[in-house]
């Protein structure tokens, strides 16, 4: 039985992870989209006018994506504890995805902080 649970826990961290790493990669991927758009625009000569509104949909989307990035660590959390409740507490599948180790914790206040950032001066425009 224990092993059954955790052959489940891991292949729902496989997929959880997959998930973190994709919408990190969609996020570092529409960043540097919206950080090309106004270089790309002033290199060109063109008036400040010119994209603007592809701009702000970049934005937006990445507002979305840091909304989506919270939502899957926060979908780790819930499943690091039902890992305790199904008696996986001392083997850290949902963290790493079944190595037995705790990965390093990653600080992801300040992205928190540029987020609403973004958010905020996207709202003010």
């Amino acid at each position: 039985m224990l092993k059954a649970r955790r052959q489940a826990a891991e292949q729902v961290a496989a997929s959880l992870i997959a998930a973190e790493t994709a919408i990190d990669a969609a996020l570092t991927l529409t960043a540097k989209l919206a950080g090309q758009m106004p270089s790309v625009r002033a290199d060109a000569g063109l008036s400040a006018l010119i994209g603007q509104g592809a701009l702000e949909r970049a934005i937006e989307a990445m507002t979305a994506l840091g909304l989506a990035r919270n939502h899957i660590v926060a979908t780790h959390k819930e499943l690091s504890l039902a890992q305790t409740q199904i008696g996986l507490g001392a083997i850290n599948v949902v963290a790493d995805g079944g190595s037995g180790e705790k990965p390093p914790a990653a600080d992801v206040a300040p992205m928190a902080r540029q987020l609403r950032a973004v958010r905020s001066s996207a709202r003010a425009a």
